[in-house]
């Protein structure tokens, strides 16, 4: 493979339209099927995903197969090891102590003499989550997206997972679904479960909300139904943004492009530095290591339509692309990253040092994996505690309070011609004019 490096002003110039469009673009082309299987899933229920299914999965199910049953379950902890099931309990865990520290708690504040506001918290009723499948199994994302509803105090979970050629969900999935808890789970994959979970059919229980990655077909589907169930963030191809000074390791920062890499075929990979032999360096070693993956085609294809390599003159620069890319998984390979983090305003999740891989995130440390992408880290966040919870304004007055305040809400409500909002003051007042 032959990989150019780019200064600021030629990557932005090469690559200004496909960066500023990234996870954009495709959604069009999507659309209209898209908004086919959902309007099908919508008028037949059952027998449209069950179509959808063999259609895209190739997998015949019936209103009885679509569920997991408890015997599966059971079954997929014989096809996993103690060792696999101790790491899901160990990343659980984490998730759990990160999310928990998320909670919030009533509070009030006298604004006036005498008027208290506040804000209660209360957790949304039911939530649908989407595992992807196809390329790998991802039990991570179970725990990703079930944990911070469950520390949120969601009652209902549903999940929804494109079953394998043999019918079933990977073992691996029902193990991390159970591992926290979830008991409805459904062998449904594509836009067909999502538009199962936003409207409900025979089998599939409607839920309020849907989160979870998935690829263009999935995420096109959520952003059609975002109209009558809330959904997550926009969550498109995986991306990493490394910025490395003279003093990163060249092996850590090529081993972390392959990485995101073999994730997708669409994944962006970019190496942003101020040192020229450092990105050679890193050119080198993966012109190496690429052709001994595993997963060397899809590896090959990202690196070779989103593989970015750009040298800049200095800091300023390297700040303002990161910010102007937003991207979702940001390394600072760098002396001191921490002297960096108030310069970024846009990214999914930072990671500090050269200890700390993206991995790290993505598995086992208790952050959550489940971020924008496609540029959305400008205005979305990483799903949280907060995804699962709605805040409920409190307010209460004294008597003194409000006749304290009651003049000036007499002045707003005259000036828009509120004049019962007034009066609803007023009648309380009455024996003390």
């Amino acid at each position: 493979m032959n990989f150019k490096i780019y200064s600021l002003k030629e990557a932005y110039s090469y690559l200004k339209d496909k960066l500023g469009n990234r996870g954009r673009i495709r959604s069009i082309e999507v659309m209209d099927k898209i908004t086919k299987i959902i309007s099908d899933v919508r008028k037949y229920g059952d027998a449209a995903v069950i179509s959808f299914t063999k259609e895209f999965d190739r997998v015949e199910l019936t209103p009885q197969t679509m569920k997991v049953s408890v015997r599966e379950i059971e079954n997929a902890y014989s096809q996993v090891s103690k060792e696999f099931v101790n790491a899901i309990k160990t990343a659980k865990n984490n998730i759990e102590k990160f999310h928990s520290l998320q909670l919030k708690s009533l509070w009030f504040t006298e604004t006036s003499k005498g008027v208290f506001v506040g804000q209660k918290y209360s957790p949304i009723s039911s939530v649908g989550i989407y595992v992807p499948g196809g390329r790998a199994s991802y039990p991570s994302t179970v725990l990703m997206a079930a944990v911070p509803a469950k520390v949120a105090g969601v009652s209902e979970i549903v999940l929804c997972s494109p079953p394998a050629l043999n019918g079933e969900i990977p073992p691996s999935v029902l193990v991390a679904a159970n591992e926290v808890g979830i008991t409805k789970i459904f062998k449904i994959g594509g836009a067909q479960a999502i538009a199962a979970m936003a409207y409900g059919t025979e089998t599939i229980p409607s839920v309020e909300k849907i989160v979870g990655p998935g690829n263009i077909y999935v995420t096109t589907a959520k952003l059609i139904v975002s109209g009558d169930v809330r959904i997550d963030l926009p969550a498109g191809p995986s991306e990493i943004l490394i910025f490395a000074d003279s003093s990163a390791n060249p092996s850590f920062i090529a081993c972390d492009l392959i990485a995101q890499a073999e994730h997708d075929p669409n994944a962006y990979c970019i190496l942003l530095s101020d040192s020229r032999s450092l990105i050679n360096n890193v050119i080198e070693i993966l012109k190496s290591r690429i052709p001994a993956s595993d997963r060397r085609e899809i590896i090959e294809r990202a690196l070779g339509s989103n593989g970015l390599f750009i040298h800049v003159e200095n800091l300023d620069e390297a700040l303002n692309f990161i910010n102007e890319f937003a991207p979702e998984h940001l390394e600072l390979m760098v002396n001191d990253p921490f002297k960096l983090l108030s310069n970024i305003r846009n990214s999914g999740a930072i990671f500090l040092g050269e200890m700390t891989p993206v991995a790290l995130g993505d598995l086992i440390a208790g952050s959550n994996h489940i971020l924008p992408t496609g540029g959305y880290a400008k205005t979305y966040s990483g799903l949280s505690v907060n995804d699962f919870v709605k805040s409920i304004d409190l307010v209460y007055a004294t008597k003194e309070g409000l006749k304290e305040i009651s003049n000036h809400l007499s002045e707003i409500a005259e000036s828009e011609k509120l004049l019962e909002h007034k009066k609803s003051v007023d009648v309380r007042l009455k024996d003390e004019q």
